[in-house]
């Protein structure tokens, strides 16, 4: 137990040195850095305060890197430190975009493992470059922690909710403003991974079953990074979120069972790496055609203003009003622009009264009380022209 202990404390430090916890706050930095500017230019204001993009996800990634930390220590999973090297460059290079696009366990795994299984062909031409830990026996290792890390990947996008999405004007293929609903998220899930040359020695016969040949073992704390981002234009933000994240899951079991066999089957695990690379992209190109052949979800209402975001903790929180519902009415008024819309208001005194069209295209009335301070415009975004192209036009026209 002494062993252990130390072991772990030795591990929980290194996590400080693993140069993907840094990566994880630049491109967190930078990603809240890009939605805020582009939330001013669409709607004028800040709409979500910084590093939201890590908003709910905490709990999820703690509760998951323990359980898989679990599995990995009690199979007797051994990673070699060029593993865990290569797996801080995949995280580094699949997102220097900032986009999260990439940073599906199926990509950063895949590329991790795709080159520790051709770095021995590739580093069998020179000899100054030692790779005997690159052994076959980690691979199988990495290919069922990528079907686990599915799993966490599709409990976080079905854990997204209304006031996670991040709204987006832009222009149609018609050449109208419509809205869009980014669901976006970036984690880490703290993994404790068994690495060769340590104080922990072997208490069963069998353990470690996944070794690379090492007689005591050390414990390694690693950030291990993931993210998505998806756009839902034609998609209903809800029906969207529900469709990536089953689809996500059937995945995850497939790729995981193949990943199992690949312990046995040594072919296997290479066939699981693939599978889960050539899956990802491929649900990813179901579900942006599917989008994108569908007619814009959040474009302006025939008869009503269409909302596409919601200002956190403003009245139009309190109302319950939801993205790609619509105003009608406000105080018996029809509203369409949000010139109107304002106009309304002004006449309202401190007591609202709406009438709104749902998700079903039926009416439903809504009401509250304004408090004196409280946003002007209620806290609504709407699918119009973005603010700051608005202001140029103003501008240019004033002058």
């Amino acid at each position: 137990m002494e062993e252990w202990l130390i072991e772990l404390a030795k591990g929980i430090g290194k996590f400080f040195l693993n140069p993907a916890l840094y990566w994880f706050l630049f491109i967190l930095t930078m990603a809240s850095y890009f939605r805020i500017k582009r939330e001013r230019y669409d709607f004028g204001i800040k709409l979500y305060p910084k590093f939201i993009e890590w908003h709910r996800t905490w709990l999820v990634s703690l509760i998951s890197g323990i359980l898989i930390s679990a599995v990995i220590i009690g199979v007797g999973m051994v990673f070699s430190y060029e593993t865990i090297f290569v797996l801080a460059l995949s995280f580094i290079v699949l997102s220097i975009s900032t986009r999260f696009t990439l940073l599906s366990p199926s990509y950063t795994l895949g590329l991790t493992f795709l080159v520790l299984f051709f770095a021995p062909y590739v580093l069998d031409m020179q000899n100054w470059i030692d790779y005997s830990l690159l052994y076959e026996r980690s691979l199988p290792a990495l290919a069922v922690l990528a079907g686990l890390l599915l799993f966490v990947e599709s409990l976080l996008i079905k854990r997204v909710e209304k006031q996670d999405l991040f709204p987006r004007i832009q222009l149609s293929d018609r050449g109208v403003w419509v809205g869009v609903q980014q669901i976006k998220r970036l984690t880490v899930v703290p993994l404790l991974m068994l690495v060769p040359e340590g104080l922990i020695t072997s208490f069963a016969p069998w353990w470690p079953y996944l070794s690379i040949g090492e007689s005591s073992l050390g414990l390694v704390l690693i950030p291990f990074l993931i993210g998505f981002n998806y756009k839902a234009k034609g998609h209903f933000h809800q029906d969207a979120i529900y469709k990536l994240a089953k689809a996500n899951t059937f995945l995850a079991i497939g790729i995981f069972l193949i990943a199992v066999g690949g312990v046995f089957i040594p072919y296997l695990s290479l066939t699981a790496i693939i599978l889960a690379i050539i899956g990802k992209e491929y649900l990813n190109y179901r579900y942006r055609e599917g989008d994108r052949l569908r007619r814009p979800h959040y474009q302006p209402h025939p008869k009503g203003l269409r909302v596409v975001g919601i200002l956190p903790g403003s009245p139009a929180d309190r109302l319950e009003i939801e993205p790609g519902e619509s105003i009608y009415r406000v105080h018996g008024k029809n509203v369409q622009t949000s010139q109107a819309f304002y106009e309304a208001l002004q006449r309202s005194g401190a007591y609202i009264k709406m009438e709104v069209f749902n998700h079903d295209n039926e009416i439903r009335f809504v009401q509250c009380s304004l408090y004196e301070g409280e946003h002007h415009s209620l806290g609504f975004q709407f699918a119009e022209e973005p603010y700051k192209a608005r202001r140029d036009k103003k501008n240019n026209n004033a002058s």
